[in-house]
């Protein structure tokens, strides 16, 4: 009786695994096999990374581009504008007013043309163009308008890459592209510090500008070179980017994102307006409580916009300042990056999060307590190592937003763009 008791559960072992196996291998037959579909898949990634790179440029370029009036205020902006009061710090505000009206909108429209490799390098030259005319500015009020509108144009490159890595990646490999992409605004820190140490030290009374100036000159002539190569090298969304995509590929990269979460990204055929997807992101309750955390985690990080001036406190002249604002940033570049591949290991962000933080809250209390030249220079390094959460975080929203993709494009964007309160109320 129990031997007939086990094969007849043995038999019902052998039914159930042969209804089971032949699913997937049914599915990876369309591309010859399981083997030679592992292939395809590490072919068609090792191609998505190489083009998606670029973002990571852009990104720099787009915070150096964001954050230059900060440089520019230790070599005579503030002087030369003669502004007064809180000018300055209204100028740094100004441009997220516009960051923030733009996201929402700019997604929408991002989702309905489908054609990434077009719009985000156009709104790149666009802002380029803007940068270099801030360096011919006089005055408060021409200073305050090119600000704006910055604001206005870069407000489609980072939720727009997010939507479109969202587009490309499972979630289990968005996580560290997120991540990767991210870290571009924190080594822009470095970047941006030690590019303007050179131009501001190299460059004042050039035809007769102030070194400022051309600052502003320089970085948006770099940004509209790599917009225009941009258009060459970004892919567009899986079902039309062709030019770089076997069909094969092609049909392979729907395919993965429709077994991940268990639908394609097909739905927005019927409504590529996205209108609903516009209802459904502001209907979810988990889309507010998302915003609201990332907006008070800005508000905490918003020191970035300062930091030259908090170099600056050290007491040493305008370029030893900006060359120590760059190993703050190369060291919190590789403590996010690591931060955040071992969250995704891992599988937990809370306390990949809270850790960065409470990092960063021991340097704000040196901060605040000491003159000390080492120990301030130190607390430059726990403040900035705190982005690490800040970038945890947003892999953790790409990841929350589910499909149909209308509605990812306008969660990303939402929560993005109320998050930059943090940014006007921190300036």
């Amino acid at each position: 009786m129990p031997a007939s008791i086990s094969s007849i559960a043995k038999s019902a072992e052998d039914v159930e695994q042969s209804e089971i196996v032949p699913v997937p291998s049914a599915v990876d037959a369309e591309f010859g096999g399981t083997e030679a579909r592992k292939k395809l898949e590490r072919k068609l990634l090792w191609k998505l990374d190489l083009r998606t790179s670029i973002l990571i440029v852009i990104y720099i370029l787009n915070y150096i581009d964001r954050n230059n009036a900060s440089a520019a205020r230790l070599r005579g902006f503030e002087r030369d504008l003669h502004l007064k009061g809180q000018e300055f710090n209204t100028l740094l505000s100004i441009l997220y007013v516009g960051y923030i009206l733009m996201q929402i909108p700019s997604n929408m429209f991002l989702n309905y043309i489908g054609k990434p490799s077009i719009y985000l390098p156009t709104c790149m030259m666009i802002w380029g163009m803007i940068s270099i005319l801030t360096g011919i500015t006089n005055n408060f009020a021409g200073a305050l308008l090119t600000r704006f509108f910055l604001g206005f144009v870069e407000a489609a490159f980072f939720p727009g890459s997010l939507f479109l890595l969202s587009k490309w990646y499972k979630r289990s490999e968005l996580g560290l592209r997120t991540a990767v992409l991210s870290c571009g605004s924190l080594i822009s820190n470095a970047f941006g510090s030690l590019i303007a140490s050179g131009i501001l030290n190299g460059m004042e009374g050039k035809l007769g500008r102030a070194a400022w100036r051309w600052l502003f000159y320089i970085e948006g002539a770099m940004t509209i070179f790599v917009a225009i190569c941009a258009i060459f090298i970004l892919p567009d969304f899986p079902a039309t980017s062709s030019r770089f995509l076997t069909p094969d590929e092609s049909r392979l990269a729907m395919l993965r994102l429709e077994e991940d979460v268990g639908v394609g990204d097909d739905e927005d055929a019927q409504s590529k307006a996205g209108r609903s997807g516009l209802v459904l992101a502001l209907t979810d309750w988990k889309v507010y409580w998302l915003a609201m955390t990332l907006t008070s985690m800005v508000v905490s990080l918003s020191f970035n916009a300062f930091f030259p001036t908090l170099s600056a406190t050290m007491g040493y002249n305008p370029t030893v300042t900006l060359l120590l604002c760059a190993p703050p940033w190369v060291f919190a570049t590789l403590v996010a990056f690591s931060v955040n591949r071992h969250s995704d290991k891992a599988g937990e962000r809370f306390f990949h999060i809270a850790g960065p933080l409470f990092v960063g809250i021991i340097g704000f209390i040196i901060a605040i307590s000491t003159m000390n030249t080492a120990a301030r220079y130190v607390s430059l390094f726990l403040m900035a190592q705190s982005y690490a959460a800040f970038i945890c975080f947003l892999a953790w929203v790409s990841n929350s937003i589910a499909r149909p993709p209308s509605k990812r494009a306008v969660g990303i964007a939402f929560i993005n763009a109320f998050s930059q309160l943090g940014n006007i109320a921190g300036s």
